[in-house]
């Protein structure tokens, strides 16, 4: 893993605590999304925007021959989450897939390549569609390809 500098935890109580977990056990805890084995999250790191610091977030994991996505969903609020920003000033990330981490070039899936990509997550994570039909933009998918 690449990324270097000040870390600073969530402001959000959950994504801090289960980063936490996470990390503390080698990706072993804390890997699944609300208790669910058929929602696992990966770990992304990024480099804030604006602050430069690392800021860790878990994401659902959607993966396909090593290329994973992200996909900027925020719940299908009016805006992007805030490491959407990280990620288009900082396309370069660290991923945490279980045990297993690397460092991944981001770029915004767009049109077919963007549609493929949207049916995996949502195989992946069913709520993504509602999340969608929730907000009048349309969610971004990140890929990240492993440097």
């Amino acid at each position: 893993m690449t990324l270097e500098g000040e870390y600073e935890p969530s402001p959000e109580g959950w994504v801090r605590e289960q980063v936490e977990e996470f990390e503390a056990s080698n990706g072993a805890r804390a890997n699944i999304l609300r208790g669910r084995p058929d929602w696992p999250i990966v770990v992304i790191t990024s480099r804030g925007a604006k602050s430069g610091k690392l800021r860790k977030n878990p994401v659902m994991r959607v993966e396909h021959d090593g290329v994973y996505a992200a996909v900027a969903s925020k719940g299908g609020t009016p805006d992007n989450p805030t490491w959407y920003h990280n990620f288009i000033a900082h396309p370069e990330v660290d991923l945490q897939d279980g045990a297993e981490k690397h460092t991944y070039r981001v770029r915004v899936a767009e049109g077919e390549e963007r549609a493929e990509w949207w049916e995996r997550a949502v195989a992946q994570y069913a709520p993504y569609a509602e999340y969608q039909e929730n907000t009048d933009r349309e969610i971004p998918v990140f890929l990240l390809e492993r440097v």
